[in-house]
Parts: C-alpha cells; sequence; structure tokens
C-alpha cells in the first residue's frame, strides 16, 4: 500500500512569483458557449450563447413546452439513433490548452415521458461520468457536470453514449468549453488524469449560486451553510494570488467558532463514492487588516493531516492535496493553536475527483480516420470524436489494438451505403491488417497503399472504382485475400499478381490476367 506521504502533495499556496493575470471580469470568458439547438444566438449575464450545429453533425431538436424556462434550457438536441456507438461534439482547441468542460441537463419531457433517461458522458477516448438527472428534474431544477482536461490535440470532442440503462434517447441542453490559465490546478498531471468536480462551495453564503462576472472563469460557487456561526470578511482578497483565482466575492464569508474550540464541518453534504480527489480549501482572516489580524491552526480531512501550522491573515490562504483519498461523509476539522486569539474559519472549498484517462488513440491514425470520415459521403454517424476509444464506443466499423496507445487494425464498412473516395491518407494507416470496404459506392482510383505492410485482406468487390488495378498490390507481402469484382477498372489485373501463392484473389471476369 502507498505511504500517506507519497500519496499527498500538499502545498501552501502563498506566491512569491508573479502569478498570471486575471481575465477582466466585465468581459466573457473566453471559449464555447453552446446553446444545444438552438435556432438564434442568446446573451444572458454578458455570455454570448451560440447554435450547436458547428460542432455536431447528427441528432435532432425538440422543444421545451415548460413555461419560465430561460433560453438556454428552452430546447434540447436528442440522439435517437440506437445504431450509433456514440454522439460527438467536436471542438477545435489550442493544442495543450486546459479547459473546463460543463455540461447541463434539463429534460422537460421533450419525449413525451415522465423519466429522464440515463447514459454516459465521455471526454475524448474517456468515460467521464453517468449522466442521471432524475432526482434534480423531480425537483424541477436543471443539472450540470465539469471536468477539467488539458487537449492533447487541436480538437476536443465531448460524447453522449447509451448504456444499458438507457431506455429512451440522450439528450442534452447546453455545452460550455472555458479556457483556463495555465496555473488553475496545475499540480496535476494533466497528461494522465482529469478532474471531474464534485463540490464548489462558499462557505456561510446563501441564495444563489455564484458565477460569472463574479468567476470570470463561469466557474458555479454554491452557497454552504451549517451549524457554525458565520461572519462577513472586512477586506478583499486578492483573487491573483491563488493559482486556482478564485473570485474575491467567494471569500467575502466565512464559518468559524470561538477561540479555542475545534471547528468541524461536514462537508459536501452527500457521501463520496470511495476514490482519489483534488481536495483545496479557501481561508482568509476576516477582521480587518492589522498586524494582529491572523489565526493560526491545523487542518485534517478525515482525521488525518491536510496542514499543520497554517498561519491565516486578512491577505488569505489556499492549501490543497492533489491526491486524497475519500469515501464516504467528508469532515473537515480545523484545530486552533494555543497561541491564537481568534478560533478558526474557512471561507471556500473545491472537490473534484481524480479521473484517470483512458489511454489514446495514435494522432496519426486519429488524423487519417477523420479524413476518411470527410471523404466518405454519409459515414456512420458516430464517426467523431475519438476512433477507438472508449473501446466499447469505438466509431462503427473500426477495431483497434493497444493499451496506452491505441492503433487502428480493422475496417469493416461492408454494405453500408457509403459513396465517396478513399483518400491516399489511408497509406497513414500503417497497423491495418484488414480493409473491408465491400458493397458501396466508392468511386475514383485506389488509392497508395504500399505502407500497409500488415495487410492481410482487401475487400474492395462491389463499388465504382476505376482506373487499372495498380501493380503494387503483388507487393504486399502480407496480402492473402484480394476481393476486386463488380468495379468499373479498366485493363487486366497486373502480371504482379499472377501466381501468387496463397492469395484468394477475386477479379470481374474483363479484369481477368490475360491468357498467355
Amino acid at each position: 500500500m502507498m505511504s500517506l506521504s507519497a500519496l499527498l502533495v500538499l502545498l501552501l499556496c502563498l506566491l512569491t512569483s508573479v502569478p498570471p493575470s486575471l481575465p477582466d471580469a466585465t468581459s466573457p470568458p473566453r471559449g464555447y458557449f453552446i446553446n444545444c439547438g438552438a435556432s438564434k444566438e442568446e446573451t444572458l449575464s454578458g455570455i454570448r450563447w451560440t447554435s450547436d450545429t458547428e460542432f455536431i453533425s447528427v441528432g435532432n431538436v425538440s422543444e421545451i413546452k415548460v413555461a419560465g424556462v430561460v433560453p438556454i434550457l428552452s430546447q434540447v438536441r436528442y440522439f435517437p439513433d440506437k445504431s450509433a456507438r456514440k454522439y460527438c461534439f467536436v471542438f477545435p482547441v489550442n493544442k495543450e490548452g486546459k479547459y473546463l468542460v460543463r455540461t447541463t441537463y434539463y429534460y422537460g419531457g421533450f419525449d413525451g415521458g415522465s423519466e429522464p433517461p440515463v447514459f454516459d458522458q465521455i471526454i475524448e477516448g474517456t468515460k467521464w461520468s453517468t449522466v442521471n438527472t432524475s432526482a434534480h428534474y423531480a425537483n424541477g431544477l436543471t443539472s450540470y457536470y465539469e471536468i477539467i482536461v488539458v487537449a492533447q490535440g487541436k480538437t476536443l470532442s465531448v460524447c453522449l453514449a447509451r448504456n444499458n440503462h438507457t431506455v429512451s434517447s440522450p439528450f442534452i441542453s447546453a455545452v460550455e468549453l472555458v479556457n483556463l490559465e495555465d496555473s488553475m490546478y496545475n499540480s496535476t498531471s494533466f497528461s494522465k488524469y482529469a478532474l471531474s468536480t464534485v463540490a464548489r462551495h462558499c462557505f456561510g453564503s446563501y441564495g444563489r449560486i455564484m458565477s460569472h462576472p463574479d468567476d470570470p472563469f463561469n466557474r458555479y460557487w454554491e452557497p454552504f451553510e451549517d451549524e457554525n456561526p458565520v461572519v462577513d470578511c472586512h477586506s478583499n482578497v486578492s483573487s491573483k494570488d491563488f493559482w486556482n483565482f478564485p473570485p474575491a466575492k467567494a471569500m467575502q464569508k466565512a464559518l468559524t467558532t470561538s477561540r479555542g474550540k475545534e471547528l468541524v464541518v461536514k462537508w459536501p453534504a452527500a457521501a463520496l463514492p470511495s476514490a482519489i480527489y483534488y481536495v483545496a480549501l479557501y481561508f482568509q482572516d476576516n477582521r480587518t487588516p492589522s498586524p494582529f489580524s491572523w489565526r493560526t491552526f491545523d487542518v485534517s480531512v478525515n482525521g488525518k493531516d491536510f496542514y499543520k501550522g497554517l498561519n491565516v491573515s486578512t491577505a488569505g490562504v489556499m492549501v490543497f492535496g492533489t491526491r486524497w483519498p475519500l469515501s464516504g461523509q467528508t469532515q473537515i476539522t480545523l484545530t486552533p493553536h494555543g497561541n491564537s486569539p481568534v478560533g478558526p474559519l474557512i471561507n471556500a472549498g473545491e472537490i473534484l475527483q481524480v479521473v484517470p484517462l483512458g489511454g489514446r488513440t495514435r494522432t496519426r491514425d486519429v488524423i487519417a480516420m477523420e479524413e476518411l470520415a470527410r471523404r466518405f459521403d454519409k459515414p456512420p454517424p458516430d464517426w467523431r470524436g475519438d476512433p477507438c476509444l472508449p473501446s466499447s464506443h469505438s466509431w462503427t466499423g473500426v477495431y483497434c489494438v493497444g493499451s496506452d496507445i491505441l492503433r487502428v487494425v480493422k475496417l469493416d464498412l461492408t454494405d453500408h451505403g457509403i459513396s465517396g473516395t478513399l483518400p491516399d491518407v489511408i497509406n497513414d494507416l500503417t497497423a491495418l491488417t484488414h480493409i473491408w470496404l465491400g458493397g458501396n459506392k466508392l468511386s475514383g482510383s485506389i488509392p497508395d497503399m504500399t505502407n500497409l505492410n500488415n495487410l492481410v485482406s482487401l475487400r474492395l468487390s462491389k463499388n465504382e472504382f476505376t482506373g487499372e488495378i495498380p501493380p503494387w498490390l503483388g507487393k504486399l507481402e502480407s496480402l492473402k485475400e484480394l476481393h476486386l469484382q463488380e468495379n468499373k477498372f479498366t485493363g487486366k489485373a497486373p502480371e504482379s499478381l499472377r501466381g501468387r501463392s496463397g492469395l484468394d484473389l477475386q477479379l470481374s471476369s474483363e479484369n481477368q490476367f490475360d491468357k498467355s
């Protein structure tokens, strides 16, 4: 078992270097704000919400016939096609950029039912979470999910997928991608993990959720109160002095207790599944700034030391653990030192579950598959997002192998009604062993495949290919099966294929070898 010291990384966040500048709160956050199914733009709280049509090519739209809903909840995009293995939004992004992704759901009985469907969410090639909005919908509420990721390429996909519990059509109301600063949550190895938001609260506050413009990244800070006393802070903190940029307004109130007593906060209210979490806690002495405006205490989480000897001043301080094991009800205990003039306090907190990424498909294979999808007319509806991952939701007809880095090894779109051309980029799929595209309406010439040294079977029969049968086919040493009949090839088969031992060769009569 890993030792506690190896498992936990705890840092006191009183920055001595100059942090990045905080984005202007009067400007909208940088990123995408997508009103799914909308036909026009809407501006809410200074944020411009746009249509989703640039980012997804499948699904239907339905109006929500519930009085009084805000514009971004007044329609949904839903996905009735049960043959598709996933339904993906794809966004152009900056490679290695850090993004907060939020999905929002309001069922509204769009399909005539009374119970929202249950389905999965996928970020890139990783299953992110299961969407179950039933409890919130029963109470007239929306549901939202957040995850923080770093883009590994120039696009980022957000997908929905059916699971064994899905009885009707998956749906979605809104998608957001917000650019975050590099410093934010930067102790996480985002090449291996993502962070899924579990709780983000302002302690001692009440009323509405805090977001933009108070938070320039439009994070949601929910109010949290318990039986502990609440105090108001007499000075504002500088948000830019914290790596995670908590909004100054989130620090304006705090939970506290009297001098010499422990402060115990059971937060979040719901029990947590056993997992590894990122925990960030924010503190500020609430009194008027002076040489005596400080307090010292130890911080523990579920009885384990989180930070000892924390000295909190009116400037504020943050402590965080990057890989903290939690399970069930979480309890934060603040134990004052004997010389502390006042009791401990806490202003805000974040808990995010550490989500291991599920590997990735080789970049060159992804680029090649995306080009195939563009060149084919009417490719399968799930040909968006990662071609291989998650393995249970790979593209229709695409088969992959590998662990951390996956390779495409087989394409089987036999009798799928596909037209268009087969591009040269297929030559970059060097792990391919089988290409089965028979029974479609593909046209043009057979592209160069001389790099496909592992190709065992090539089935292109019953299409509309033209031109000559390429001589290089005879040089593919692994090839055991070549079906080219019922196309529009001109001339005879090349001599390089004549007498090829162990090759199952099928040609139309007009392309048979000369009788010589």
